[in-house]
């Protein structure tokens, strides 16, 4: 049994490459019986309502929905944590079908246009006791979503401060978020080398623990630190320090 990717639209091909390079299969989804050949699905970042509308052809919304029902490991980056949101604002003109499942309350474009996409360094506690590594995490955010609200069974995994207006103060806006068999990111971790949330994603089923631990890669725990930042590709997107 392999990890499934939706591949509507999006980075599918950046997802099925990380899951590589853990040892794991990943397999493109594109029609509902696929579903049926898999153990968990990642819905990768994208064009939220293109996604949609593809998902909405193809009649994927109903097995999505028993899929997350289920209680099978389902992960949405960017796009695809707006798709698993039980509530969107900020959508354009008409709004978009949701998969739900995850108690949140996500903007659809929290942090504006494609131009003002970035990086930040997230602090990442639970990550970092589950997968080792440095104790933070270069989020890449691409046109991205936030999370402005969740419920009580949610926890949060990561947030990211920004400034508010032209004042020095600042607030937290929550980016990771995890809720039973749901993980969820507004940021891209399958544009970086550090393959961490692909590893704690594959842990969530406790059948793909073996799997994960034989497919890590050495290199990245023999020497975290220089195998992030020295190996890591650059990119012409702002830090947020």
């Amino acid at each position: 049994m392999a990890v499934g990717v939706l591949a509507l639209q999006g980075s599918f091909n950046e997802h099925l490459a990380a899951l590589r390079r853990i040892g794991v299969k990943g397999v493109e989804i594109r029609k509902a019986e696929q579903l049926d050949n898999i153990t968990s699905l990642i819905i990768p970042g994208g064009e939220s309502t293109t996604m949609a509308k593809l998902a909405e052809l193809h009649n994927l919304f109903p097995a999505l929905r028993e899929f997350v029902r289920m209680g099978k490991p389902v992960w949405g980056t960017c796009a695809g944590l707006i798709f698993l949101a039980d509530k969107a604002v900020g959508q354009k003109i008409g709004g978009q079908e949701l998969v739900g499942g995850l108690d949140c309350t996500v903007h659809r474009n929290f942090f504006g246009s494609q131009i003002q996409s970035f990086e930040a360094e997230l602090p990442v506690p639970e990550l970092a006791a589950k997968e080792g590594g440095p104790s933070s995490f270069r989020g890449v955010f691409i046109r991205a979503p936030a999370i402005l609200e969740v419920g009580p069974g949610v926890e949060v995994l990561a947030s990211v401060s920004i400034k508010e207006g032209s004042a020095e103060s600042e607030s937290k806006v929550i980016v990771a978020v995890k809720q039973g068999n749901i993980l969820a990111t507004a940021f891209h971790p399958e544009l970086t080398i550090d393959s961490r949330w692909h590893s704690y994603f594959m842990k969530m089923s406790p059948s793909n623990n073996e799997i994960t631990a034989a497919g890590s890669s050495s290199n990245y725990y023999e020497d975290p630190e220089s195998y992030l930042y020295n190996k890591q590709p650059k990119t012409d997107l702002p830090i947020y320090e």
